[in-house]
């Protein structure tokens, strides 16, 4: 591999830029708006703000589409899903699962789903 192509591929790591218009394609595709620039604009700026915590980071589910997953995963209606449905839904959002310390043997509730899902997508915003 020639050392600039090398040097592009630390560059494009180092910075997660893939990672960012991935995010950024997916907000796209769910909110479909007239004007796809000055909504890129918009979210870059709800990034921005986020990172200062002078707003919100912008999110691709909200709350009922974090609790329609779950109820998806609960399909026997417990209340409850396994940690590796947790995992596979991370996982499904793009979501990190390197720092997840569930024993297997434990139940997520809808409210500790909702409090997890919501932690990793301000954790995915945040590194930007």
């Amino acid at each position: 591999m020639a050392a600039g192509e090398e040097e592009s591929r630390e560059y494009l790591r180092r910075h997660r830029l893939p990672e960012l218009l991935h995010r950024l394609g997916a907000l796209l595709l769910f909110h479909r708006p007239e004007r796809p620039r000055e909504f890129l604009i918009q979210v870059l700026e709800r990034v921005k703000a986020g990172r200062r915590a002078e707003g919100e980071y912008p999110f691709l589910m909200d709350e009922a589409n974090v609790e329609a997953m779950f109820g998806l995963l609960d399909v026997l209606g417990q209340g409850s899903i396994r940690p590796a449905q947790y995992r596979e839904a991370l996982k499904t959002l793009g979501l990190s699962t390197e720092d997840l310390e569930l024993e297997d043997d434990v139940e997520i509730t809808l409210d500790e789903f909702k409090e997890g899902m919501k932690k990793k997508m301000l954790e995915s915003w945040s590194v930007y």
